[in-house]
């Protein structure tokens, strides 16, 4: 038996073992793919604090090693179910392999919602890119497209235009359905034009790097290629809540539902990283996340 079971292996669950393991408890991180989550992604990591510069992966790695060394379980598994027994939790697996424990910390995060198109996903962290703040000085001086059309996509093309020579929205509804004010903003920018009612379908590449898109106008069904050296995608995420509802409240876009204390509201479950109900979700964010509901969750065991 664990002290401490963490669903996710991403910086929000990594942090969390270490904190657990520094706080002298035995903590297990069950990941379903690979460790690092959304991070590992990243060609460039430049806003961590101290460190200048380095790679997703290298972060990742790093993060892994120190776990490790502070004496962190890992099982490459995934969890599908949790049952209560007294005050035990049993964290169940697709493989058969069940695991008991004191806590659960939840930190499956979220994935990106994709456009689906063909060789989109090998040019993930090379072309295309979810995040201006952690991406966007890589295309200083260049042109970017932006797929969305919501306060997200709004708010990454306004990052991205102080920045780069041209931002070109690329929305397939007729129009923007983020906030008007922050609609009009953006688009009163001299670097910033708009493609409304327009289809990405699909993306061509030259010498392994997007070159640009291949766009369809839905109301006269029109092709057309647009150049570009980026694309970042902004229509929406996914948290992978949905086998926890029955344990924790999620809210109605299907995030754990808690504040910055970690808290699910039920005694020996806590949360943290992306797939929290949260308003900023960065790698700082979710490594304070993994911290706090650590020590929650030590908390919590000392206490019964």
């Amino acid at each position: 038996m664990h002290d401490i079971i963490i669903i996710g292996g991403g910086p929000a669950g990594m942090t969390a073992a270490l904190y657990a393991l520094r706080n002298g408890k035995s903590a297990l991180v069950l990941e379903k793919g690979g460790f690092g989550g959304q991070i590992v992604y990243s060609p460039r990591v430049e806003n961590f604090p101290g460190s200048l510069s380095m790679s997703g992966n290298e972060f990742a790695d790093r993060m892994l090693e120190q776990i490790l060394a502070q004496g962190a379980e890992l099982e490459v598994e995934t969890v599908t179910e949790i049952k209560e027994e007294g005050d035990l939790k049993r964290v169940l697996t697709e493989s058969g392999v069940s695991f008991l424990c004191k806590a659960v910390i939840i930190s499956t995060g979220v994935k990106h919602r994709m456009l689906g198109l063909e060789g989109e996903n090998e040019l993930v962290g090379n072309g295309i890119s979810f995040c201006a703040v952690c991406d966007g000085e890589y295309y200083r001086g260049q042109t970017v497209a932006v797929a969305g059309g919501g306060n997200s996509a709004l708010q990454e093309a306004t990052l991205l235009a102080d920045v780069c020579k041209e931002v070109i929205m690329v929305q397939d509804l007729d129009c923007f359905t983020g906030e008007e004010m922050l609609t009009k903003a953006l688009l009163a920018k001299p670097n910033v034009r708009a493609l409304t009612g327009t289809a990405i379908e699909g993306i061509k590449t030259e010498a392994g790097a997007l070159v640009g898109l291949n766009l369809r106008k839905k109301a006269t069904n029109e092709s057309a290629f647009l150049p570009c050296d980026g694309l970042f995608v902004a229509i929406g995420l996914i948290p992978e809540n949905k086998m926890f509802s029955k344990l924790v409240p999620l809210d109605c876009a299907g995030y754990i539902d808690s504040g910055e204390n970690c808290l699910t509201g039920r005694p020996g479950f806590f949360v943290a990283g992306d797939c929290r109900a949260k308003e900023i979700r960065q790698l700082t964010t979710a490594a304070a996340d993994g911290a706090v509901a650590a020590l929650a969750a030590c908390k919590y065991i000392d206490m019964n």
